[in-house]
């Protein structure tokens, strides 16, 4: 029986978008919460005169923008942070999705989203009443998809 891979063992790891101009310091280490990236395509059914059952038109497939979290650490994240407020809209990275075994090493299945644009950072919230952790996040508009480390578009 094929074991089930738990949502743990699923990670994202940001690196440096080579030819690109904007790419501020990195946030190092594994996010611990990574979503999105689903693939879809448009279609509009076209109607011919009398006729019972529509022709389907496809467009282009689309990756939907990828979001990362972590918790917050003081000291680690301050300075990644500082830098990328100013760059949102600007900086470029490869989000690899990492899907790790029971021993939390990469067994070598990868998703690498190439040339994603940052798009979105979300602070950490504050909550006097509470002691969960601190969490970040950036989202991140995807421009290429490869699964063996070269690029190719999406």
């Amino acid at each position: 029986m094929a074991q089930k891979l738990a949502q743990r063992q699923i990670v994202a790891k940001i690196e440096a978008c080579d030819g690109k101009a904007v790419t501020p310091p990195l946030f190092r280490d594994y996010w611990a919460q990574v979503s999105g990236g689903e693939i879809t395509a448009s279609v509009e059914k076209v109607y011919d005169g009398g006729e019972n059952f529509p022709e389907t038109l496809c467009a282009s497939a689309e990756v939907g923008d990828i979001t990362v979290t972590r918790h917050w650490e003081p000291g680690r994240d301050d300075s990644p942070m500082a830098t990328l407020r100013g760059q949102i809209g600007q900086a470029y990275y490869n989000v690899t999705i990492s899907e790790l075994n029971c021993d939390l090493k990469v067994p070598g299945t990868q998703r690498i989203y190439s040339q994603a644009l940052c798009v979105g950072l979300t602070e950490p919230d504050g909550d006097a009443s509470s002691g969960a952790p601190a969490t970040f996040s950036l989202t991140f508009s995807i421009g290429g998809v490869a699964s063996d480390g070269s690029s190719a578009s999406a």
